[in-house]
């Protein structure tokens, strides 16, 4: 899977950098899942009107859905993704 820019999906230049220091297996897991989106484990963020986050096993895809825009903002570690909302 490349980074190419699909018409719905907005990938963040920090998610992109995120993406690409992960691991190939890793790498192949989250671009897929992002390129499935809204399906896959999304929930609402409390307290934020349009964010949500996906759940790749120890990783979080933190992004908003503005209509019929997804903007991918970043691709962070459990323990770190909800420190600086």
């Amino acid at each position: 899977m490349t980074f190419e820019e699909n018409k719905n999906i907005s990938i963040s230049h920090e998610a992109i950098k995120k993406i690409k220091a992960l691991d190939k297996p890793a790498r192949n897991r989250v671009l897929k899942k992002i390129y499935n989106l809204p399906a896959g484990d999304v929930k609402k963020l409390q307290g934020y009107k349009d964010e949500y986050r996906l759940r790749i096993g120890d990783l979080r895809v933190l992004f908003s859905m503005n209509s019929d825009i997804i903007v991918i903002k970043d691709v962070l570690p459990r323990g770190n993704a909800y420190n600086n909302l």
